[in-house]
Order: C-alpha cells, then structure tokens, then sequence
C-alpha cells in the first residue's frame, strides 16, 4: 500500500482503535470527508490489520536509520515520510494510546535516529510544510484525560516534521456509537479534516 505517484497532497489516516467502525474510526472518517473536499490523495491503514512488532530496542536501525525488524512498520515508514497530512485515531486506554497505535510509534524509533542521529530529512519532500491531527475519545471525564497521549502524539509529529493541528478529543464516550449522540464531534472532526488541507 502506497501513495501514487501525482502532484494531490497525500493525508495518512491512521486507525489505532481494536474495534472496527467504533467511535474513534466514525472520527476519523468524518475527518477524512473532511479534507477529501479537496483534491488530495487519501491513503488509510488500520494497524489491527496489519502484523507490527513491538520495538525491540536493538539499534539495529543505528547505522541506517532502517528498522532490521521485517514486517508491515516498514510500509508504515515509507507512507509516513511520504505524507503531507497524518491523521492519528487512537482511543484512550489506562490514559494512553492503545497498544497497537503505541507499538507503531515506538517503530519510529528507526525515524528518529535518521532525523536526530544521523540528520537526515525524515520526510521525502521537505519543500511542503507538513500537519499532523490527533483524534480521540475517552470513556471517563478525568480532566487530565488525554494529557499522557498528546505528549506522546506530540513527539512522535515532531519526529515526523509535522506542526501539531489543536486535536478533537472527546470526553465520556465509552459505548460503541456513544459519538453519534455527541452535538457536535462528528461536525468538528469534518471541520477538523477540511483545516488540514
């Protein structure tokens, strides 16, 4: 799975929820009608479909910048260096990402030794200004609720060279649907996908 090669800006869109067209893949969709109201290429993987190791903290990627682990996070590096949009959709669980969206972002450490160890360009064109959106929802109404994930979600767009668009997050949205009795989330991640592009 990759972008094709045409001038359309390419968006990313990342599902890291374990449940399929839950309330946090109903964001992401909405965010990607959002920004397809343009003309871009839109390229969307789901990680629980897809076989990615946990870092293993080898430094095999030390002396290149590759990870030496082989398997579907070495598509995900070359669709992240190749986007100029990422949209990341992850849940909170115990005040964190989900396991499997985590478990990719702690791949690129690969990415982070080629930007900060080697320092080389993460992305493939440097030339345009790339964005980043973090989209969530969280069961509880903590009021420190998403501030353990948006420090991770923080560093990992920095690494990627990405500016930080302000994330849609949602409070007390548990129950499978719970997002579609929400006023107004469906509206503000559409809203949220058009700013992106």
């Amino acid at each position: 799975m990759n972008f094709e090669k045409t001038d359309a800006l390419k968006v990313l869109a990342i599902a890291g929820s374990p449940r399929r067209n839950g309330n946090t893949d109903l964001l992401l969709a909405r965010a990607i009608e959002g920004a397809t109201s343009e003309k871009i290429e839109v390229v969307k993987i789901v990680l629980t479909e897809m076989c990615i190791a946990p870092c293993r903290h080898c430094d095999g990627c030390l002396p290149t910048g590759r990870c030496v682990v082989e398997d579907d996070q070495q598509n995900v590096h070359q669709l992240l260096r190749a986007a100029n949009r990422i949209i990341l959709a992850s849940p909170i669980f115990f005040m964190g990402l989900t396991a499997q969206t985590k478990a990719m972002i702690d791949r690129c450490q690969a990415l982070w030794v080629l930007k900060y160890v080697l320092k080389l360009p993460v992305p493939y064109d440097s030339k345009i200004k790339r964005k980043g959106l973090f989209l969530s929802v969280g069961g509880t109404g903590f009021t420190k609720l998403f501030e353990p994930a948006l420090e991770t979600v923080k560093v990992f767009f920095r690494v990627l060279e990405c500016e930080m668009e302000p994330p849609v997050v949602f409070r007390r949205i548990d129950e499978k649907g719970d997002i579609l009795k929400h006023p107004t989330a469906l509206q503000e991640a559409f809203e949220a996908g058009r700013r992106l592009v």
